[in-house]
């Protein structure tokens, strides 16, 4: 049986997933015809798709036995009332890999206080050494696949770790938190906050006044989840107090960020363009595969979003 399977992304994906989607399908047994466009909708028995591609009705696409995105993501699908089809999100060693790398780069970054000698000390011998990494509080909101991975990575280097998320769990090596108590103890703990959250309605705005408040003085916070997790208001009024002392930002609400937005020029904010972490095609394109294999086997899906949830 040939599976009719549709690449519903951007166009300029298409050269390099075509043939590694079909390597890794050919890999797991399959035999698939993989286009950009069919027909009959109807026929099509897997989507494997990008929340910005120009798909959004997914109707006619009765036959479809499951949406798998390519990205880690899905606010912006799991909104769409005509996905009625399972959805499965992407979990991908590279996704991990690359969010650890960037997480781990930022936090020893501003753990060593290593700006003020890329910008230049200016001819002062300023003799202020880090404490060791020890004795520096890292908080995680966020304890997914990204988040425990950046956590395992940071509490190898010594830092310690709290780690909070909205339903207890239990990760080797960092103080797991949960709940609204656990959340005011997590911020109150990090003298740098990492934010590797999703986007739901429960986490749109919850980084505002009241939580920077909740931070140590001179906390830095870093962010390469969802740029509407954080109140950007709220966030450069305490830059602006001197309570916070850095915001490394990866990600926005509008994207690209607009020229004359004030994270530009605010110089203490890191703007990073949407770079900490994107989906390797390579790794990617086996975990579509492999999901496809068990659709097929009569297998649960690996990686299934919860709707309520939102991710």
């Amino acid at each position: 049986m040939t599976l009719k399977i549709l690449f519903a992304a951007e166009p300029a994906l298409w050269p390099e997933y075509e043939t590694l989607l079909l390597a890794a399908f050919a890999d797991a047994g399959l035999k698939c015809d993989l286009r950009c466009d069919f027909e009959d909708p109807a026929e099509v028995d897997y989507i494997v798709y990008a929340p910005n591609s120009g798909l959004q009705d997914f109707s006619p696409f009765t036959g479809a036995r499951a949406v798998l995105n390519l990205w880690a993501g899905v606010e912006a699908l799991v909104g769409n009332e005509t996905l009625t089809q399972p959805l499965a999100r992407m979990v991908d060693s590279g996704l991990s890999e690359g969010m650890t790398e960037w997480v781990t780069g930022h936090v020893l970054r501003h753990h060593l206080g290593m700006d003020a000698h890329i910008h230049g000390l200016k001819g002062e011998w300023i003799f202020n050494p880090p404490p060791l990494a020890r004795d520096r509080p890292v908080g995680i909101l966020g304890l997914g696949e990204l988040g425990q991975a950046a956590a395992a990575a940071l509490t190898s280097l010594n830092f310690p770790v709290t780690g909070w998320s909205r339903r207890p769990k239990d990760v080797e090596g960092i103080t797991c938190l949960h709940g609204d108590d656990g959340l005011k103890e997590t911020l109150k703990r990090s003298q740098i906050l990492v934010i590797l959250l999703p986007l739901t309605g429960d986490t749109e705005n919850l980084m505002d006044a009241g939580a920077f408040a909740l931070l140590p003085k001179g906390a830095v916070v870093i962010n390469p989840a969802r740029g509407a997790i954080i109140d950007d208001d709220d966030l450069l009024a305490a830059l602006d107090r001197g309570h916070l002392s850095h915001a490394t930002l990866d990600v926005f609400r509008t994207e690209p960020l607009p020229p004359a937005h004030p994270f530009w020029a605010h110089s203490k904010i890191t703007v990073t363009p949407h770079i900490a972490s994107q989906t390797r095609a390579n790794s990617a394109s086996a975990v579509i595969a492999e999901n496809v294999r068990r659709s097929e086997a009569g297998e649960e899906l690996l990686h299934l979003v919860d709707r309520r949830a939102g991710y």
